[in-house]
Protein backbone atom coordinates (compact mmCIF):
# COMPACT_ATOMS: atom_id res chain seq x y z
CA UNK A 1 0.00 0.00 0.00
CA UNK A 2 1.83 2.98 -1.08
CA UNK A 3 1.71 6.15 1.75
CA UNK A 4 -1.23 8.22 1.85
CA UNK A 5 -0.58 11.65 -0.17
CA UNK A 6 -2.29 14.69 -0.93
CA UNK A 7 -0.50 14.03 -4.21
CA UNK A 8 -1.48 10.46 -4.26
CA UNK A 9 -4.69 11.55 -3.87
CA UNK A 10 -4.88 14.07 -6.65
CA UNK A 11 -3.74 11.49 -8.97
CA UNK A 12 -6.38 9.17 -8.21
CA UNK A 13 -8.94 12.27 -8.58
CA UNK A 14 -7.63 12.79 -11.82
CA UNK A 15 -7.50 9.10 -12.80
CA UNK A 16 -10.64 8.39 -11.76
CA UNK A 17 -11.92 11.31 -13.55
CA UNK A 18 -10.51 9.83 -16.73
CA UNK A 19 -12.22 6.58 -15.99
CA UNK A 20 -15.57 8.59 -15.73
CA UNK A 21 -15.21 10.09 -19.02
CA UNK A 22 -14.10 7.23 -20.77
CA UNK A 23 -17.18 5.13 -19.26
CA UNK A 24 -19.45 8.09 -21.04
CA UNK A 25 -17.83 8.36 -24.56
CA UNK A 26 -18.14 4.42 -24.39
CA UNK A 27 -21.42 4.32 -22.99
CA UNK A 28 -22.76 7.41 -25.34
CA UNK A 29 -21.22 5.49 -28.13
CA UNK A 30 -22.69 2.27 -27.43
CA UNK A 31 -25.93 3.83 -27.09
CA UNK A 32 -25.46 6.26 -30.22
CA UNK A 33 -23.71 3.99 -32.27
CA UNK A 34 -24.96 0.48 -31.80
CA UNK A 35 -29.16 1.40 -29.89
CA UNK A 36 -27.66 -0.93 -27.11
CA UNK A 37 -29.97 -0.49 -23.75
CA UNK A 38 -29.01 0.85 -20.83
CA UNK A 39 -28.58 -2.57 -18.84
CA UNK A 40 -26.48 -4.14 -22.07
CA UNK A 41 -24.04 -1.15 -22.03
CA UNK A 42 -23.62 -0.90 -18.60
CA UNK A 43 -22.81 -5.03 -18.29
CA UNK A 44 -20.21 -4.46 -20.96
CA UNK A 45 -18.43 -1.45 -19.28
CA UNK A 46 -18.63 -3.15 -15.81
CA UNK A 47 -16.97 -6.28 -17.49
CA UNK A 48 -14.30 -4.47 -19.57
CA UNK A 49 -13.59 -2.59 -16.38
CA UNK A 50 -13.81 -5.18 -14.44
CA UNK A 51 -10.77 -7.25 -16.91
CA UNK A 52 -8.50 -4.20 -16.95
CA UNK A 53 -8.69 -3.94 -12.98
CA UNK A 54 -7.20 -8.00 -13.37
CA UNK A 55 -4.95 -6.69 -15.66
CA UNK A 56 -3.39 -3.75 -13.79
CA UNK A 57 -3.60 -6.52 -10.49
CA UNK A 58 -1.39 -9.12 -12.44
CA UNK A 59 0.88 -6.44 -14.04
CA UNK A 60 1.57 -3.73 -12.11
CA UNK A 61 3.69 -4.03 -8.82
CA UNK A 62 3.97 -0.85 -7.53
CA UNK A 63 1.23 0.38 -5.03
CA UNK A 64 0.85 3.98 -6.19
CA UNK A 65 -0.09 2.71 -9.88
CA UNK A 66 -2.13 -0.08 -8.21
CA UNK A 67 -3.89 3.11 -6.51
CA UNK A 68 -4.24 4.82 -9.75
CA UNK A 69 -4.93 2.33 -12.50
CA UNK A 70 -7.39 0.62 -10.03
CA UNK A 71 -9.20 2.96 -7.44
CA UNK A 72 -8.77 5.50 -10.05
CA UNK A 73 -9.12 4.39 -13.32
CA UNK A 74 -11.19 1.45 -13.02
CA UNK A 75 -13.13 3.23 -10.33
CA UNK A 76 -13.95 5.46 -12.09
CA UNK A 77 -15.24 4.13 -14.99
CA UNK A 78 -16.94 0.95 -14.06
CA UNK A 79 -20.54 2.11 -12.43
CA UNK A 80 -22.03 -0.70 -10.44
CA UNK A 81 -24.28 2.08 -9.01
CA UNK A 82 -25.81 2.59 -12.71
CA UNK A 83 -25.85 -1.49 -12.49
CA UNK A 84 -27.73 -1.51 -9.80
CA UNK A 85 -30.28 1.44 -10.93
CA UNK A 86 -30.83 -0.35 -14.21
CA UNK A 87 -31.81 -3.45 -12.31
CA UNK A 88 -33.92 -1.52 -9.90
CA UNK A 89 -35.58 -0.30 -12.87
CA UNK A 90 -35.92 -3.80 -14.74
CA UNK A 91 -37.84 -4.51 -11.25
CA UNK A 92 -40.20 -1.85 -11.03
CA UNK A 93 -41.28 -2.27 -14.62
CA UNK A 94 -42.33 -6.07 -13.27
CA UNK A 95 -39.22 -7.84 -15.78
CA UNK A 96 -38.33 -9.58 -12.39
CA UNK A 97 -36.61 -12.34 -13.88
CA UNK A 98 -34.22 -10.45 -16.59
CA UNK A 99 -33.60 -8.29 -13.22
CA UNK A 100 -32.43 -10.80 -11.35
CA UNK A 101 -30.04 -12.26 -13.99
CA UNK A 102 -28.74 -8.91 -14.95
CA UNK A 103 -27.89 -8.65 -11.29
CA UNK A 104 -26.18 -12.06 -10.35
CA UNK A 105 -24.94 -12.35 -13.75
CA UNK A 106 -23.17 -8.75 -13.34
CA UNK A 107 -21.57 -9.96 -10.34
CA UNK A 108 -20.45 -13.62 -11.74
CA UNK A 109 -19.44 -12.10 -15.26
CA UNK A 110 -17.50 -9.12 -13.61
CA UNK A 111 -15.51 -11.47 -10.99
CA UNK A 112 -14.54 -14.00 -13.60
CA UNK A 113 -13.24 -11.60 -15.99
CA UNK A 114 -11.20 -10.02 -13.04
CA UNK A 115 -9.46 -13.14 -11.97
CA UNK A 116 -9.12 -13.62 -15.80
CA UNK A 117 -7.29 -10.58 -16.71
CA UNK A 118 -4.76 -10.97 -13.05
CA UNK A 119 -4.30 -14.73 -14.54
CA UNK A 120 -2.99 -13.71 -17.21
CA UNK A 121 0.04 -12.18 -15.69
CA UNK A 122 0.52 -15.00 -12.92
CA UNK A 123 4.23 -16.69 -13.70
CA UNK A 124 3.44 -20.66 -13.10
CA UNK A 125 5.65 -22.14 -10.48
CA UNK A 126 8.90 -23.40 -11.53
CA UNK A 127 9.25 -27.14 -11.06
Amino acid sequence: MPEFTPLLLLGVALAGGLGAAARYVTDTLLRERREWTAPAATFLINATGSFLLGLFTGLVTDGTWHALLGAGFCGGFTTFSTAMLDAVRLWREQRRGRAAVFLFGQFIVCAVFALAGALLFVTPPST
